[in-house]
């Protein structure tokens, strides 16, 4: 069962009892992310996220990483555009050792720095590491591309001159400013009494202050574009889309449902006829995010440089063939039925139900459970999931980012505009 409590300096503490289970997953939620960024600090949400883990002042860097080591736990975080976690997953014994680590890293940092200066280095090679990971380096570009200045549209792990740029005073000052209490969730998910860890949070966090940062109405302004950055790769890496929806916008379970049918899937039209019938990709599929303000659509595929023009072709086919005629009752129907499969599925994960706890909050202030996903998702019709498609997968707003060795953008827009238009 949901629960929840606000400490006295705004912290929310959302949990779910899960007396099956033996183990504890709890999660430490700043509502902060590369979108938060100025253009000459980005990258330094995802800089805070590793800078965390190099020593507190209980703590050196190894105490850190052997504390839940030693008693077969699991420690890590992450960065998006929109948020950061930190999180442990321990059995339900250790839970007071994993919340003092946790709240340990993330507000009783030493920032030290020598720790500044040589993990400089270190996400240096991380950012290399992606420029040779073609696959996820299109899904960048294709954002850029679609976002172009606004901060939807930079790389979450940032660029290596910024990065490297940055000193202690302003990393302190970022992070003073959106780490604070009111800026905060605290997610427990796992074999727990809600009580109970309420008071152990709020002895941990009760006393410390700050502010809450109200994140300005920067509303992106979506793009139309091609882009080919060639590169010597075996593959073309293709990204073709569209501006998406906000997942509180009514039409978002619409909008899942076609993307399970159109690329969501090995059994999806865009698998079946691109890859299965004709042969031509290994990896094909579409997906879509959604953020406060707005979202994305996406097509993937890895390809042949002989095979472009002809796959982006089918993709458009199959795009203008579900805006004019929509899915079918079949169709709706298993993918209503994957959604729900894969909902509960991912429930049996202690994990995924902390993630929801903070992600409802963050996005909705307000908890969704799983049924509630589940009747909406079994309320959408035939003529819902059209719409939205006609809404949504809009030429003039098309947008193509291409990474390998292909350069001719032309003529897939060209192909585009023969197609949809």
């Amino acid at each position: 069962m949901y629960r929840q409590a606000i400490l006295d300096n705004g912290v929310y503490v959302l949990t779910e009892e899960m007396p099956n289970v033996r183990s504890v997953v709890i999660g430490i939620w700043a509502d902060v992310g590369s979108r938060d960024e100025s253009p000459d600090m980005a990258g330094i949400s995802h800089f805070i996220e590793h800078l965390v883990f190099k020593g507190t002042q209980k703590r050196k860097a190894r105490d850190i990483a052997e504390a839940l080591d030693a008693v077969g736990g699991q420690l890590n975080a992450f960065t998006t555009k929109e948020y950061t976690c930190y999180y442990a997953r321990v059995m339900d014994e250790y839970f007071d050792l994993s919340l003092d680590v946790l709240v340990d890293m993330v507000l009783g940092s030493r920032f030290a720095p020598e720790d500044i200066e040589r993990e400089k280095n270190v996400i240096a090679e991380e950012i290399k590491m992606y420029e040779d990971t073609p696959d996820e380096l299109v899904h960048d570009i294709f954002a850029s591309v679609i976002w172009q200045e606004h901060a939807l549209g930079r790389p979450i792990i940032g660029e290596t001159s910024i990065i490297k740029s940055l000193d202690r005073e302003r990393i302190l000052s970022f992070y003073q400013a959106h780490y604070s209490p009111a800026n905060l969730i605290v997610a427990i998910a796992g074999n727990i009494r809600h009580q109970e860890v309420v008071e152990k949070v709020r002895a941990a966090l009760g006393s410390v202050s700050g502010a809450k940062v109200i994140r300005g109405e920067n509303i992106p302004v979506p793009h139309s574009k091609m882009v080919c950055r060639k590169k010597d790769t075996e593959q073309v890496h293709l990204c073709i889309g569209v501006p998406g929806l906000p997942l509180n916008n009514e039409n978002v379970y619409a909008m899942q449902l076609l993307n399970t049918v159109l690329g969501g899937g090995i059994s999806s039209r865009l698998f079946q006829e691109i890859r299965e019938n004709r042969g031509l990709v290994y990896s094909i599929y579409s997906y879509h995010a959604s953020y406060h303000d707005t979202g994305l659509f996406c097509v993937y595929a890895g390809l042949s440089k002989n095979n472009v023009v002809s796959v982006s072709e089918l993709i458009f086919q199959e795009i203008k063939a579900i805006c004019e005629n929509g899915v079918t009752e079949a169709e709706l129907q298993r993918s209503k039925d994957q959604v729900k499969g894969n909902l509960y599925l991912s429930l049996e994960n202690v994990t995924t139900h902390m993630s929801r706890l903070a992600k409802s909050k963050l996005y909705l202030d307000r908890f969704v459970t799983p049924e509630e996903v589940v009747e909406r998702i079994s309320k959408v019709t035939r003529n819902e999931v059209k719409d939205i498609a006609r809404a949504i997968l809009l030429p003039d707003l098309l947008t193509i980012a291409a990474v390998g060795p292909w350069e001719d953008c032309k003529i897939l827009q060209e192909k585009a505009c023969e197609i949809l238009t």
